[in-house]
């Protein structure tokens, strides 16, 4: 789906065809697009958040007298940072998924 498969380097994370190479679907399916991709986008962050927080508090207690929270939060708030470019990379994905269904007649003709 996307020009590199890799997410470096980061000036072309997002770069993609213009149309798929197996079903030739138009990509961008009008101006702006994919600017809807930001709530998806927070919408995995805040899962990824949450996860952190119930795992942490599984594992290990969450407790402002010994500063757990902050701790958690700051691996967090760091695991988010690092998933970034991916989290950017399937947001897309996702929000291409909720528009466009994938016919398989289509790649056929």
């Amino acid at each position: 789906m996307f020009s590199t498969p890799s997410i470096f380097p980061l000036k072309d994370l997002l770069k993609m065809p213009e149309r798929c190479t197996t079903c030739s679907q138009k990509m961008e399916i009008e101006v702006g697009f994919y600017y809807g991709t930001g709530y998806v986008s927070y919408a995995l962050t805040l899962l990824i958040l949450a996860l952190v927080f119930v795992f942490y508090g599984l594992f290990f207690g969450l407790s402002y007298k010994n500063n757990s929270v902050f701790i958690a939060l700051g691996i967090a708030i760091s695991l988010v940072v690092l998933l970034q470019p991916w989290l950017m990379r399937i947001s897309r994905v996702l929000y291409l998924y909720l528009f466009v269904k994938y016919d398989k007649q289509a790649s056929k003709e």
